[in-house]
């Protein structure tokens, strides 16, 4: 990918060093007043790994179409990056929800999405109903080593005819003796190519749709699970993406989590750690693509001054990033009920919304004023763009999230029979 020096600027686009000071000693602040000393040394701990490891090979990963998830996840894994609220007698480090807040607001200083996404699967997609609910057996056979990142996890949720929509999941899971056969479809499925097992929602039983389901740990390897492609996305072009089959798959009864017929419910409390977890990430991202726009357009001139002087241009940032620091703080605020134990489903929903609505929009504005060269894959804006369209689509769309919100407040209709 090239550089600013191409246009004589003598900046690397992609580099994460291009900020405005003042607008960053202002963002640390915000950080410093929410987070504690701990949080903070977590966080220089993962930008360590972000900025050796992971920021370095992005562009060649995704020219590759794939990143070696195993070998980051091993890294993360090592620095205890990969369990920080999940218990310690499973490799984890027992500490609460806003250290994984913290880890994933650093995460977004990625440069691109599909990194972030694919670690989020494994820390708070596929694992946290396991944490919770799983038992003994299963958390040392599937949740340690996802910890301590020896394996990939994926997630089965979403199905061609149903991915927003859960409860119309239709892979089922029957029981023959002690073990469950599996049938069924799975769509969308981050990680699947590199994945050694698969947090799985299938149907247990017949009947109401929403406590027939149950999740169900799979090792990727079991026979009868069939890849059918790699799915060629818009962006996100790291991550690998699959359409799975499952064709009279074989798998232990006890493989069930909690309770059966219980995955309904515990797939929504996963999602409340999902939606927030992901918006900390994207927070970050839009900050960064504020200020590298920022620089951009206070060293770009036209018409014999800086685009930035334009009040157009430099309004528009302002009300972008005031935005952006609204997310934030109901993000904090979410983060700390979640900690206190409250339900947050209808403030998760709120972060979620909030996120994929205004990545958009910094994106798009931002892309905007890099006229020419936004339209370029040499600059991270176009990047984002791309990459970041996914959050008001996938964990639950902007639609859906809105319903969860006017139930919440009693104004959803009720449907007619």
């Amino acid at each position: 990918m090239q550089s600013l020096k191409a246009i004589k600027l003598g900046k690397s686009l992609l580099s994460r060093d291009v900020h405005t000071g003042r607008v960053l000693a202002q963002q640390a602040a915000v950080q410093a007043d929410f987070y504690e000393e701990d949080q903070r040394s977590m966080q220089k701990t993962a930008r360590r790994i972000i900025d050796e490891d992971i920021n370095p090979f992005v562009d060649q990963w995704e020219a590759e179409g794939m990143y070696p998830a195993a070998k980051v996840f091993k890294k993360l894994g090592d620095a205890g990056l990969l369990g920080v609220n999940k218990p310690v007698e499973y490799g984890g480090m027992g500490l609460d929800f806003k250290y994984n807040i913290a880890l994933n607001e650093e995460l977004g200083n990625i440069n691109c999405g599909g990194v972030p996404m694919s670690i989020a699967v494994q820390t708070d997609m596929a694992t946290p109903a396991l944490s919770r609910f799983g038992s003994d057996h299963l958390k040392k056979t599937f949740l340690e080593p996802s910890v301590l990142g020896d394996v990939v996890a994926c997630l089965g949720v979403s199905e061609p005819g149903g991915g927003s929509d859960v409860a119309a999941a239709t892979t089922s899971a029957v029981r023959r003796g002690d073990d469950l056969v599996i049938n069924g479809q799975k769509m969308w499925i981050t990680n699947a190519f590199q994945a050694d097992w698969m947090c799985l929602l299938a149907n247990t039983s017949e009947g109401n749709p929403h406590r027939n389901k149950s999740l169900i740990c799979v090792p990727m390897d079991t026979p009868g699970i069939h890849l059918a492609k790699k799915i060629d996305k818009m962006g996100m072009r790291c991550s690998d993406t699959a359409v799975v089959f499952f064709d009279d798959v074989r798998v232990p009864a006890k493989n069930i989590i909690g309770k059966e017929g219980m995955g309904f419910t515990y797939q929504m409390v996963q999602f409340q750690e999902e939606r927030m977890a992901a918006s900390a990430v994207c927070v970050t991202s839009m900050i960064n693509i504020i200020n590298q726009t920022i620089d951009y357009v206070r060293e770009r001139k036209a018409f014999g001054s800086p685009l930035l002087n334009n009040q157009v241009i430099h309004f528009r940032l302002a009300e972008l990033l005031t935005e952006v620091e609204m997310l934030r703080a109901l993000i904090y605020r979410a983060t700390d009920k979640f900690v206190e134990g409250e339900d947050v489903t209808m403030l998760a929903s709120m972060c979620k919304l909030k996120c994929g609505r205004l990545n958009r929009e910094v994106n798009d504005s931002c892309l905007q004023f890099w006229g020419g060269m936004g339209f370029t894959n040499d600059v991270l804006v176009s990047r984002m763009y791309r990459d970041m369209s996914l959050t008001s689509i996938a964990g639950g769309t902007d639609e859906v999230m809105l319903g969860i919100i006017c139930k919440g407040m009693g104004i959803l209709p009720k449907k007619t029979k």
